[in-house]
This record gives structure tokens, C-alpha cells and sequence, in this order.
């Protein structure tokens, strides 16, 4: 029996940690056409994938395919579109379930692609469906959105409790707030 590995590691595979992953990705991977492997693969070390780490462009268009679809669960109008989503992606991208544990190389953690070797892009497709899945599970609510900043584009995860969310940061929403502040000070002035 191997001991439990009781490290930063095992937090990598958590739902958040992996729906964080995908937030980040989604905005980094559709932010432009052609994402560069070098920033991508930051972004996954960053997000706890061991390294070294090198992507070719052939990885970087597999996982963008994901983002442009995974993108569709962020833009969904409610829990129902948002389920309806992912029961079509879950569908089309992924496989059975199963445990892995990397021949023991993390703590064991589920995975819906086709196996420990899969495409970059079929390994990040199926990860961010079931840990989007969890999140729609637990708060019976899209598990993220779109940013309301015209301009932004970016996508943000609705975890926890607390006002329905609108914005992917402080700064889209106080961008926005100034902007409503000047346009109504600009229409009080009007004669």
C-alpha cells in the first residue's frame, strides 16, 4: 500500500483548482488565433502541471479547439443551458470514467479521457467538462460566466456564495462603474 501523498500535488487535482485551470486557459487559448506554446504551457505550470514543459503548435490548436467549446458552458444562459452544454460535450469529447494516479506519481483522481497519454486537447476537454459538471452539481447554477465589460471577452467561474456575479475582476467592474458614474454626470450637465 503506497502512503497518501500529502504534498502541494494533491491540491492540483482538486475541482476548483482544475475549473480555475480551465478559466484561465479558456481566456488565454480564444484571446487570439495563434496562442503561443511558451505562454500556454506557463499558464499549465502554473496551474500545477509538472514540467519541464514544451508544447508544439499542433498541442496549442488541439486545446484551443477545447477552449472554443469549453467557452460555450461559460456563455450559457442559465443552469439548463449550461447542463445542456456539458451533456453534449461529456457526449461527443470524453470517455469513461476511471482513477489514475500517473503510475504513482499524484494521488489518484478521476479522468474522462481516453487515457493517461491522450492529446493535450482531449486530456483538457474532458477535465474541465467534469469539473464544470461537479460545479453545476453543487450550486445548481451555470459554474461560470462572461464578462459583462463590453470589450473584456473573458470568462469567470461563479464559485461560492453571494451576489450573482457580473464581471471577471475588480478592475472590468470598476472600469464599468466609473464609466456608468461619468456618463450619468456628463448627462446631468446636459441642458
Amino acid at each position: 500500500m503506497s502512503p497518501p501523498l500529502n504534498d502541494d500535488r494533491s491540491t492540483r487535482h482538486s475541482v476548483r483548482a482544475t475549473a480555475r485551470r480551465t478559466a484561465a486557459l479558456v481566456n488565454a487559448l480564444t484571446a487570439e488565433p495563434d496562442p503561443d506554446p511558451g505562454a500556454i504551457a506557463g499558464i499549465l505550470l502554473d496551474h500545477g502541471e509538472l514540467g519541464p514543459l514544451e508544447l508544439t503548435a499542433g498541442d496549442v490548436a488541439g486545446l484551443r479547439t477545447a477552449a472554443l467549446r469549453l467557452r460555450e458552458v461559460f456563455t450559457a444562459d442559465g443552469a439548463d443551458e449550461a447542463a445542456g452544454v456539458l451533456n453534449r460535450l461529456l457526449r461527443e469529447g470524453t470517455g469513461p470514467l476511471r482513477l489514475s494516479s500517473h503510475d504513482g506519481r499524484s494521488p489518484w483522481h478521476p479522468h474522462l479521457d481516453s487515457d493517461d497519454e491522450a492529446p493535450w486537447g482531449e486530456w483538457f476537454l474532458a477535465s474541465s467538462c467534469m469539473a464544470l459538471t461537479v460545479l453545476l452539481w453543487e450550486g445548481q447554477r451555470p459554474p461560470g460566466g462572461l464578462c459583462s465589460s463590453p470589450g473584456c471577452g473573458d470568462v469567470f467561474l461563479t464559485v461560492g456564495s453571494g451576489p450573482e456575479r457580473r464581471y471577471c475582476s475588480r478592475r472590468c467592474a470598476t472600469r464599468e462603474r466609473v464609466a456608468a458614474h461619468r456618463r450619468a454626470r456628463a448627462g446631468s450637465r446636459s441642458p
